[in-house]
C-alpha cells in the first residue's frame, strides 16, 4: 500500500522533473503528487507519447516513488478546458493513478452574475466527466481554488449537487485563505465529509498574500485541521505543497530542506499505516 502522506511535484515548479523526484525522495517520501497544468508546472506532459510515459516510470522506479494522484487543473468551463481534462484522465490511466486534482477554471467572474454563469456552465460538464472517469475508477478532488470552489462550504455544495460517489474535494487550506480569507480551521468543519485529498500547504500574512512557506512554519493550525479530519474517518492522501513567495522560485537545495522539514512536520498528523 502507497504512503498516503506525498509531495507535489509543484514544489519544484520551475525545475526538472527529475530535479522534483531527487527532492522528493531525497527528503523521506515515498509518495508524490505528479504535476500536468500546462502553462504552470507541467512536469508530465498531457500529449506525452510511449516513450515519455515510459521515462517518466523509469524516473518513478529509480527514486522508488509511487504516483498517487496527479494535479490536472483544467478550464471545466469550457468545452475546450473539458477536452485538455480528458488528456490528463487518459494520463492517468497510463500512468496507472486513481485521484486527479483540478479546480473549476475559468475566468476569474466579476459579478455574482457572472459567477452563476460559470456554475451552470461547470455542472453542465463536471457530471459527466464523473462518469468518464468513474469507466477508470479515478476519482476527481475539486480543489479550493477561490471562484466557484473557494471555501470549503462552496465546494461542499458543488459536490452534494453534483452527487457522483467518485467527486469529493481536494482541501488546501492555503487557498481557502489566500482567495477568500477565510478560517480553514472553522471551514473545514463543513468541508470534512466530503475531502478525499488533501494538499498540505502553509500560509502567512492572510488573503491576497502569495507567502506559502514550509508547512509548520507558517500561521495554519493544521493539528486542529487534521482533528476535525480524523473525526469523521479520512484516510485520503496528504499532498505536501510548498509555493514559497512566488517567482523566482529558490534554488534546489532551499527546496530540498523545506521539504524535509515539511516532512518531519506533517509526518506527525499523518502516521504510516
Amino acid at each position: 500500500m502507497a504512503d498516503r502522506l506525498a509531495a507535489s511535484t509543484n514544489c519544484y515548479h520551475p525545475y526538472s522533473l527529475e530535479d522534483a523526484l531527487a527532492g522528493i525522495s531525497g527528503a523521506g517520501f515515498s509518495s508524490v503528487e505528479l504535476n500536468s497544468v500546462p502553462g504552470w508546472t507541467e512536469h508530465v506532459r498531457r500529449d506525452a507519447g510511449l516513450e515519455e510515459i515510459g521515462y517518466v516510470k523509469d524516473l518513478l522506479d529509480k527514486y522508488s516513488l509511487t504516483p498517487i494522484s496527479l494535479s490536472g487543473h483544467s478550464d471545466l468551463t469550457s468545452d475546450v478546458g473539458v477536452g485538455e481534462f480528458r488528456k490528463a484522465l487518459a494520463l492517468c490511466k497510463r500512468l496507472g493513478i486513481n485521484m486527479i486534482t483540478t479546480s473549476s477554471g475559468g475566468p476569474a467572474a466579476s459579478s455574482a452574475g457572472e459567477l452563476d454563469e460559470q456554475r451552470e456552465r461547470f455542472l453542465e460538464r463536471i457530471a459527466p466527466l464523473c462518469d468518464e472517469a468513474a469507466d477508470a475508477r479515478i476519482t476527481i478532488c475539486l480543489e479550493t481554488h477561490g471562484g466557484l470552489l473557494g471555501t470549503g462550504q462552496l465546494a461542499s455544495e458543488i459536490i452534494k449537487t453534483v452527487d457522483k460517489p467518485n467527486l469529493g474535494i481536494n482541501y488546501d487550506a492555503a487557498n481557502v485563505i489566500y482567495y477568500d480569507g477565510t478560517d480553514p480551521v472553522e471551514d473545514i468543519k463543513i468541508a470534512a465529509p466530503y475531502v478525499v485529498h488533501m494538499h498540505v500547504k502553509d500560509q502567512i500574512g492572510g488573503k491576497g498574500v502569495w507567502n506559502f512557506p514550509a508547512v509548520g512554519t507558517g500561521e495554519i493550525d493544521y493539528p486542529a485541521i487534521f482533528a476535525t479530519l480524523n473525526d469523521v474517518g479520512f484516510h485520503g492522501p496528504c499532498s505536501i505543497e510548498i509555493e514559497f513567495q512566488g517567482e523566482p522560485w529558490p534554488p534546489v537545495p532551499v527546496i530540498n530542506d523545506a521539504l524535509e522539514t515539511s516532512y518531519e512536520y506533517v509526518r506527525r498528523l499523518v502516521p504510516k499505516a
